[in-house]
């Protein structure tokens, strides 16, 4: 049986495209870029890419960027794209709980909600981080954005039903206090112009399950800011009202 996830992205890149979210990627990249410190040598691991939105800009300016995602038709998109674009980039379906890859990488992304944290269970969402610490060398840099719980915490289902979204319609969501899991039904229309009605259900996270997730994986440094889509900072400190956040993480 497929997961909501997998039934989202099997035509639904050109709307995944349209999303209000989607919009920010020149600035997204220019902060990943600076966080990078501009060195073109860097090999670049994107988990969950999507339509290629941040690889293909990476590989614009110069870098080597893998990506890699579930979905085939995104990635159809992604070469595409690439393709249309005059540059080079890797894309590979996989999932991201299963990466196979040994020291390959100087970055790892995680933007978006990039599988992580999407999955069934914690263990899931757990062996995404692990395989993203596998994958990055040493010295080596996680640059994720998640759900923040603070969000649910504070502000009433009404007030999160369609938060940062256009073309998904929530048509009613359940968010648990024990578990920190967001259930919710919502309706989009896929590329075909096929209205559909799926069952979500994502993890949030408060900031101090991350840090300690991943200084169990063996980052040392771990930074934790508020996220807006096309505003990256770590001049942005996290609160109640953010729906996201953005964590940034070192070894």
């Amino acid at each position: 049986m497929k997961q909501w996830y997998e039934e989202l992205f099997e035509n639904y890149a050109e709307g995944y495209d349209r999303e209000s979210f989607t919009q920010g990627t020149i600035q997204e990249v220019d902060f990943i870029e600076k966080e990078i410190g501009g060195d073109r040598s860097s090999k670049i691991l994107d988990v969950g890419c999507g339509t290629g939105r941040h690889a293909i800009e990476l590989a614009k300016r110069g870098y080597a960027v893998t990506g890699m995602d579930l979905s085939e038709a995104l990635l159809n998109s992604a070469r595409q794209k690439a393709a249309e674009a005059g540059v080079t980039a890797s894309f590979i379906r996989k999932d991201a709980r299963e990466l196979a890859f040994d020291s390959e990488f100087d970055i790892a992304l995680l933007i978006c909600e990039g599988a992580f944290p999407l999955m069934e269970t914690d263990e899931m969402n757990y062996e995404i981080l692990k395989g993203v610490r596998k994958a990055l060398k040493t010295p080596g840099k996680l640059i994720l954005t998640t759900l923040s719980a603070l969000y649910p915490l504070k502000h009433s289902v009404d007030e999160l039903i369609n938060a940062g979204s256009t073309e998904e319609r929530s048509i009613g969501s359940r968010f648990d206090l024990m578990t920190f899991r967001m259930e919710s039904q919502f309706e989009f229309t896929d590329d075909s112009g096929n209205k559909k009605k799926l069952e979500c259900d994502e993890r949030y996270y408060a900031s101090s399950e991350m840090t300690w997730l991943l200084r169990s994986l063996g980052f040392k440094e771990v930074a934790i800011y508020g996220c807006m889509p096309g505003r990256f900072s770590r001049e942005k400190a996290l609160t109640p009202d953010d729906f996201e956040m953005l964590v940034i993480a070192s070894y």
